[in-house]
């Protein structure tokens, strides 16, 4: 799938050296196609790895994606330029009056707070209002789907032992269910998350299913609304190192932290870790925007004007 970002967009060149399909605004405005516009409401501290992580995911079908970048107004971001903010985001003031085929609201390293404590939090109660009109499938990850079952359905979210860190197995709960469609019956896919929501609550709430799930994880996979809503507890959009430059950070830090479970070859982290989730992590993503939100966008949403003036 060819990804549209901004030329300069410095995730692009990075994309580029690995074969993966990046055109720039120039070569898009000529291409006799309808663009699926993603937004990606981008809450993690480190923004330039995340946009790296979620345009690598988004881009295994033959459809064209523009994607915006979305930060919250209410948040100053310290681990990401202002310089790279004011280039490449936009704030929801900015987007609100817009319409998206989709929408990505990723995690956040705030999950050990109250949802209310987060400084954030009335503007994350308006995007997620808005996006049940403005957005024809949200996918919701890690923090974001947390916050998002909380907003929508009173879950509460509750502090874990330890941290649940590490790559982990997973069980396909109900394959017929597009989502997860190629998926095999047991997949692996990374976390990293102090807090879950506890698989009775979201199972007693008649509007969710639980399609994937972890004898060591909880949850992974839920959704709702057929589709409209989408909860990922986890990180298929992971690269090989995420979880090892969090480990090694943590731990030149002196915290405690332990290893991420099976990650690396024979628990040494001196070793180059196992790349296990991408194969998955790329069906899911490929998924959600071929039957959730290509396939089922209503016409309304579509700039008519443009396609017929073609």
């Amino acid at each position: 799938m060819p990804i549209k970002t901004q030329s300069d967009l410095p995730a692009k060149e990075i994309l580029e050296k690995e074969n993966i399909f990046v055109m720039d605004e120039n070569r898009a405005t000529h291409q006799d196609i309808r663009a699926i516009n993603i937004a990606i409401l981008n809450l993690m501290p480190l923004k330039e790895d995340t946009e790296l992580q979620l345009l690598r995911s988004l881009s295994n079908t033959p459809l064209q994606v523009d994607v915006t970048f979305v930060a919250v107004s209410s948040h100053e971001s310290k681990n990401t330029s202002m310089s790279h903010l004011n280039k490449f985001y936009e704030t929801f003031a900015d987007i609100k009056n817009r319409y998206f085929d989709g929408l990505i609201i990723t995690g956040a390293p705030v999950e050990q707070m109250e949802y209310e404590e987060v400084d954030y939090w009335k503007e994350m109660c308006e995007i997620f209002e808005w996006s049940k009109t403005h957005a024809t499938s949200t996918l919701h990850l890690c923090w974001g789907a947390q916050a998002g079952l909380y907003y929508h359905y009173s879950l509460k979210k509750y502090l874990l032992p330890e941290k649940k860190f590490g790559v982990y197995e997973h069980h396909v709960m109900n394959r017929k269910v597009p989502l997860v469609r190629g998926f095999d019956d047991y997949f692996m896919a990374p976390h990293s998350r102090h807090t879950e929501v506890r698989a009775e609550d979201i199972r007693a709430v008649k509007e969710l299913t639980i399609l994937a799930e972890s004898e060591e994880a909880g949850v992974f996979l839920a959704i709702a609304d057929e589709g409209r809503k989408i909860f990922v507890m986890g990180h298929p959009e992971y690269d090989r190192v995420t979880l090892d430059k969090e480990y090694k950070r943590d731990k030149d830090k002196g915290l405690d932290i332990k290893m991420p479970v099976n990650y690396y070859p024979n628990d040494d982290d001196t070793q180059k870790p196992r790349l296990q989730w991408r194969s998955h992590g790329n069906i899911l993503y490929s998924n959600w925007l071929n039957y959730y939100v290509y396939q089922t966008t209503p016409f309304q949403f579509i700039n008519t004007d443009e396609i017929v003036g073609k």
